[in-house]
């Protein structure tokens, strides 16, 4: 093993899914762990991982699974964390280290403050900003965090140094980490991810509905598979996201809502000026994010 500011003995990842197996293909990429293991209930799909070289080996059982282990990544669904947590804890060793990869953060603290307790310092709440509409272990690789972003969300029982071991990993991975507060992340995550996900997800819906005849979606171009793409995104997966943060959702879609309602109203008026005043100003906006 190449020696890095971050290397692990034993590092386990209970989700081995696109992002905890593309996790575990980066720090191989790295050399950084000297063993893998993978922890989830279809057994089946835990072999695939082994057959791809994603995974060392397996455990069915998550306390089994993290037994010796330096690092824990929890890369499970959001209402799953609390139920590995509490299937877990009686197996983790003194100097683990915990994060997870959860798309919304103040429901994990939640969950880990109510099952941990004194291991809460052992926690370091994460987000990698990175993922596709696929999903499985199959559709993982070793690229997917390069130059992307990871939110780190410590709270104030999080230790300094595994929060700072946690950068090191993501970093290995390839990744650009930051460091945020538990709610403002929501906050921010609700407006730049959770919105356009329910939004391509209800319009899809819509035009599935319209589509009597089966000729919308024939005569669909480009863009709307650009602005749909998401909308191929495992459904289970954004149902449980948008209920963890429904909050800071609910807040951003109501402005969101008033906005929509202008643009109808100037549309409605025929107010050419109101209309591409709003598309000037998301373009500018898009542009120089893009750029």
């Amino acid at each position: 093993m190449t020696t890095h500011p971050f290397s692990s003995k034993r590092l386990t990842i209970i989700g081995v899914g696109l992002i905890g197996g593309s996790l575990a293909r980066a720090l191989r990429r790295a050399g950084v762990c000297d063993e893998i293991v993978g922890c989830g209930r279809d057994e089946a799909h835990l072999q695939k991982a082994v057959e791809l070289g994603v995974i060392d080996r397996y455990e069915i059982d998550p306390a089994a699974a993290v037994k010796g282990a330096d690092v824990v990544v929890l890369a499970v669904p959001l209402r799953a964390i609390v139920t590995v947590l509490k299937q877990m804890v009686g197996g983790l060793s003194p100097e683990v280290v915990i994060t997870d990869v959860g798309s919304a953060k103040g429901c994990v603290v939640e969950e880990a403050r109510a099952v941990l307790g004194k291991r809460l310092c052992d926690f370091v709440p994460g987000h990698p900003i990175a993922g596709t509409e696929k999903s499985g272990v199959e559709a993982s690789f070793a690229e997917l965090f390069d130059r992307r972003g990871v939110i780190l969300t410590p709270i104030e029982e999080t230790d300094p140094d595994k929060c700072a071991r946690m950068r090191a990993m993501w970093e290995v991975a390839g990744a650009n980490v930051t460091e945020m507060a538990v709610l403002h992340h929501d906050e921010v995550l609700a407006a730049t991810s959770h919105l356009p996900h329910l939004l391509a997800f209800s319009l899809v819906n819509t035009l599935a509905s319209l589509d009597e005849r089966k000729e919308i979606f024939d005569y669909a171009a480009g863009g709307f598979r650009d602005f749909t793409r998401i909308a191929s995104s495992d459904p289970v997966m954004w149902r449980d996201i948008c209920m963890e943060n429904r909050d800071a959702l609910l807040e951003v879609l109501a402005h969101f809502n008033n906005d929509l309602k202008q643009l109808e109203e100037a549309v409605r008026d025929n107010d050419s000026e109101a209309v591409v005043n709003v598309f000037t100003r998301a373009k500018t906006t898009r542009d120089r994010f893009c750029g």
